[in-house]
């Protein structure tokens, strides 16, 4: 017996089936749960379908926050703010646009740059070491949305992988294969901000510890540390698709051909995940280290008495 507590039969007690079958939730006495009404000759019917975790979601979603503010204190909050945006952009900007029929592309990369320009400035403040964070950015979010382009393009992938990808295929009419892509320059640019900021900051961090640092000297130091901070982040990208892929990595070692199961579309398309998103990060570093090594070489340069003058990013 279910007690509805929404909807039109609201206090009533109903005598329901349980889901089964592969992936079906286990179901207690106690739990609360979802139920779908259907239509039938014989009447409505309703059956359980799903756990209700509203409440554990809404636990989970206090519990980051206060942890983020609580270490991170202003710069926590503020961060919370930029993911606040981030979460907006995407719900009411980049979504609409691509069921609207706008290239999936464009709509990526315009959505990313909104998203880049709000966080960065928000979460690390308006100075030039944030602009040349935005900037590398940009550059870089740009050059990952063509080698995506033409990745997908070489490659012969569709986009159509599951019943899901299918389904908005085919109801809301999207272009699956631009789809593809606009994920792609989106899930990169976490990672790129990331590196971008690091970058900048290093740069002009140096530039304050060593002011008589010119621009070669700037851009070899800040190479060093970009090298290390990508054989590391390199590492996180492909972990986190291949944790987002366990059951594709599962059955490549199952399979007894190898070779048949990577070029399967499905997992072409995870390995042009990884591989385009490393690729625009390499390409982050030696932009974002020249532009902030000129930026950083420039504010020491005006002279001082004979001494170079060091304005602070």
């Amino acid at each position: 017996m279910v007690l509805v507590t929404d909807g039109a039969q609201r206090g009533q007690e109903l005598e329901v089936p349980l889901p089964n079958g592969p992936g079906a939730p286990e179901i207690a006495e106690g739990d609360h749960v979802v139920m779908i009404k259907s239509i039938s000759p014989d009447g409505e019917a309703y059956a359980v379908i799903d756990h209700q975790r509203s409440t554990e979601l809404w636990v989970l979603a206090a519990a980051f926050a206060l942890a983020v503010a609580a270490f991170g204190r202003w710069r926590g909050v503020a961060a919370l703010a930029g993911l606040a945006v981030t979460f907006a952009l995407l719900v009411f900007f980049v979504v609409p646009a691509i069921l609207a029929g706008e290239p999936p592309l464009l709509v990526a990369i315009v959505g990313s740059a909104a998203i880049m320009l709000t966080v960065l400035y928000v979460t690390h403040g308006r100075d030039l070491a944030t602009t040349v964070a935005v900037l590398g950015t940009l550059a870089s979010l740009t050059l990952t949305g063509l080698l995506s382009w033409v990745a997908v393009s070489a490659l012969h992938l569709t986009g159509f992988t599951d019943d899901l990808s299918t389904s908005l295929g085919l109801t809301h009419s999207v272009n699956r294969e631009g789809l593809l892509i606009a994920g792609i320059v989106i899930g990169s640019l976490g990672v790129l901000d990331d590196v971008t900021v690091t970058q900048s900051v290093t740069l002009a961090e140096l530039a304050r510890a060593n002011p008589m640092y010119g621009f070669g000297q700037l851009y070899r130091a800040g190479s060093r540390v970009g090298r290390s901070h990508i054989a590391s982040v390199i590492n996180t990208i492909i972990l986190a698709y291949a944790g987002s892929s366990l059951p594709l990595l599962i059955l490549i070692v199952a399979n007894d051909s190898f070779g048949g199961v990577v070029t399967d579309q499905i997992i072409a398309q995870e390995i042009v995940r990884s591989a385009v998103a490393t690729l625009g990060l390499i390409a982050t570093v030696p932009l974002t280290t020249a532009l902030a090594a000129l930026c950083s070489n420039s504010t020491t340069s005006a002279p001082n008495e004979g001494r170079p003058e060091f304005a602070a990013i």
